[in-house]
């Protein structure tokens, strides 16, 4: 059993990010003892580095952390907004979306709401001791928990071709505190790989600089807008997760990733933006400061004396491309999950060497003796494309707090649906 020098929870979350906040902030309802979270930030955060004046969320700022399962929660964002005093400002300014700033802020004002939320405490390693889950920061156990809460988040790819070049080459996390080193050569040509919303706003950002040669090389045919349609919303709901959960793992991996562009894509209106301030600074320049590059694939990249030198694969064969820079953009990766050795070895995986997990988001493994691992953000083929971004948050929430407490302390209904799916 346990013994009584560390804290115990009824549920502990590895990382305190927007999908275990949603978890920390409906779980009270449940009556089901503590909760606490531990984040290796030093306080709330959402991709500090990626923040940047005028960049947009890509969903509705009525999908916050509470209110599709429970409206009158005092962290909705209505709520944040009228006692912020920012409701009639941020109304009359008719954002189409809130600014990614403007989310921030709302998270960390939850944050301050909620109890339970240790900052600057990176969690290490994660035993089981039958008992239960037993967290370690700083080399020494720090809490104890019935069930876990894994919501670790992302990190930026890192090419394979990356390896061994000069620190010329940086992935757009570092552009931020990167950029006014870069400055001392505004015409120097630099060169954003990848053709997603990440990589749109780096090169929105290096025209906003001053730079006149920045060149956007994207995988793609295209620089692929967001299908926002009606329809395509259809797939972020919870009736269609149900209908997900009734199909063959293949089938929900052929459907998921024919969904792709409802949300891997860029917003229409940064696009916008971009062609914009691309066309201003054509009129003092007389050419586009940023040229764009679709369908070409960096394969590899090579330092040539300043330059740097990348080799893409296209649909006609071969291209060179050189740079003075490289700004690399290319996604993110689900980050490592601190499951000690044995803790790793318990856990099941599909053929395609994901975790198993449930439709309560519960994690298979062995051994569990009614401890659970909830795995948050790593479903997106079993559950779909809503459970990799914000769209469900309070939806997969309510779900999970479902599961541990075995009764309905959320209903979530969803029956209006003019779709009828099939695989």
């Amino acid at each position: 059993m346990y013994s009584n020098d560390l804290p115990t929870y009824h549920v502990a979350g590895v990382g305190a990010g927007p999908a275990n906040l949603s978890l920390a902030a409906l779980f009270p309802a449940a009556n089901l003892g503590r909760a606490a979270l531990f984040d290796s930030q030093p306080g709330p955060a959402w991709h500090p580095a990626l923040l940047s004046p005028g960049v947009r969320m890509q969903t509705s700022w009525m999908k916050d952390l509470v209110s599709l399962v429970d409206p009158q929660h005092p962290l909705t964002f209505m709520n944040y907004l009228v006692t912020t005093g920012r409701l009639f400002a941020l109304l009359n300014a008719q954002f189409d979306t809130i600014p990614r700033m403007e989310y921030v802020r709302y998270l960390t004002w939850a944050a301050r709401r909620i109890e339970g939320i240790h900052y600057g405490t990176p969690i290490e390693r994660v035993t089981y001791t039958g008992d239960g889950f037993e967290l370690h920061a700083g080399g020494r156990p720090v809490a104890r928990a019935q069930h876990l809460s894994v919501g670790v988040g992302t990190r930026a790819v890192r090419p394979a071709w990356m390896a061994g070049l000069p620190e010329s080459v940086l992935i757009a996390d570092d552009l931020g505190w990167r950029i006014d080193g870069l400055r001392a050569d505004l015409t120097a040509p630099i060169a954003v790989v990848g053709g997603g919303q990440t990589g749109l706003e780096c090169v929105l950002k290096l025209i906003h600089a001053g730079f006149t040669d920045v060149r956007w090389l994207g995988r793609r045919q295209w620089f692929q807008t967001i299908d926002d349609s009606p329809v395509a919303n259809e797939f972020y709901r919870p009736a269609h997760q149900q209908f997900l959960q009734q199909l063959s793992r293949g089938t929900r991996r052929r459907l998921v990733v024919e969904q792709g562009p409802t949300g891997d894509a860029l917003t229409p209106g940064a696009l916008r933006v971009l062609y914009q301030a691309n066309y201003d600074r054509m009129l003092d320049l007389d050419r586009f400061p940023a040229v764009l590059y679709p369908g070409r694939d960096v394969v590899a990249v090579e330092a040539d004396g300043d330059e740097l030198v990348m080799r893409c694969d296209t649909p006609g064969g071969r291209e060179v491309h050189r740079a003075r820079h490289i700004i690399v953009a290319v996604g993110r990766e689900a980050s490592p999950v601190p499951f000690d050795d044995d803790l790793a070895e318990r856990v099941e995986y599909d053929d395609d060497g994901d975790m198993l997990i449930e439709p309560d988001y519960s994690l298979r493994w062995k051994g569990m003796n009614g401890h659970r691992i909830f795995v948050l953000n790593r479903a997106r083929y079993s559950h779909g494309v809503p459970d990799a971004n914000l769209t469900l948050l309070p939806v997969r929430a309510a779900g999970v707090i479902n599961a541990m407490a075995g009764r309905a302390v959320y209903n979530v209904i969803d029956e209006l649906c003019p779709v009828r799916w099939i695989a």
